[in-house]
């Protein structure tokens, strides 16, 4: 068998497959499709110090290739989190992200401190919320405010630290520049673009809120281009995310210079997408004679 092993900031996968945050629960609702013991980590839907009631419905919406959300990051919470979530996924041989909200950098650090004593691996930090204080502009769209939300996260961050990039920015290499500054462990990329749907019908949106993230195939190559070019501004592991479906789509994130993979928007609609994505990645070392996955990491240059 060839070696499926990846490490992202000291902690070791057993492979570089793992969820996108908000396409799967916690894992339960999908442990009945997926063996949870297969993938190299679960990544959990964004928890924030208090629970959020999300946006009003209605607020997903089906476009060609893929699909807007405007969900709101909806979460009861880390209080609910810790009692009922965690220790479900404590029961699986898989590696524990959880993914952080919050509306200001005390929320963000509030929560960071609170899993800082909870068996977990990594914390991936969810930089497209609003930050209210600064009028509402996202916390990853600025620079000069992502590096420092990253310092202040670390200084209460017991766990390695994965800053989600968002991709509504002009230049994504900037962000990546200003995480690492800040002293980011790992970088994740790409959240979702913002996007907007009409219903002619109904002369109206077709989401509640206006506008929503896009995710799904049609990103892809958006979100390729990206991580190549951060691949090659930092020196930081990446997670490569946007539109994964197969394991080809896969592949390519990893050529491009990803350490590991999410699958996100695939989970809609076929709910064993990241079983699958494991198995072909094991398939094409296996056919292609290559003995560790690791050799494959940026090999696009």
């Amino acid at each position: 068998m060839s070696r499926m092993n990846v490490n992202l900031a000291g902690v070791e996968l057993k492979n570089p497959v793992m969820t996108a945050s908000g396409t799967f629960g916690s894992g339960m609702e999908y442990s009945e499709f997926v063996d949870l013991n297969r993938l190299g980590a679960v990544v959990t839907k964004g928890v924030a110090n208090v629970p959020w009631p999300g946006n009003p419905t209605p607020r997903v919406a089906e476009t060609a290739s893929g699909m807007l959300n405007a969900i709101g990051l909806q979460n009861p919470g880390i209080d609910v989190f810790c009692e009922r979530d965690l220790p479900f996924l404590q029961k699986y041989d898989t590696r524990i992200i959880v993914n952080v909200c919050g509306r200001s950098t005390e929320d963000y650090c509030e929560v960071v401190e609170r899993l800082g004593n909870e068996k977990v691996d990594l914390l991936e930090i969810n930089v497209s919320c609003p930050n209210v204080k600064e009028g509402g502009i996202a916390f990853g769209q600025n620079p000069k405010a992502l590096e420092a939300i990253t310092k202040e996260v670390k200084k209460y961050a017991k766990q390695p630290i994965i800053m989600k990039l968002s991709p509504n920015v002009t230049d994504i290499t900037e962000m990546a520049k200003a995480a690492e500054a800040g002293g980011a462990d790992v970088l994740s990329l790409i959240n979702t673009l913002t996007g907007m749907k009409i219903d002619i019908n109904r002369r109206t949106f077709a989401l509640a809120n206006k506008t929503g993230g896009m995710s799904g195939p049609a990103v892809k190559p958006i979100a390729v281009r990206m991580v190549y070019q951060v691949a090659n501004a930092v020196s930081l592991p990446i997670i490569g995310m946007g539109g994964i479906a197969t394991a080809e789509d896969a592949l390519e994130f990893i050529m491009a210079g990803a350490t590991a993979v999410s699958v996100g928007t695939a989970n809609f609609f076929n709910p064993s997408a990241t079983e699958e994505v494991v198995n072909g990645l094991e398939e094409f070392l296996a056919k292609n004679k290559i003995e560790d996955i690791n050799e494959l990491i940026g090999v696009v240059k």
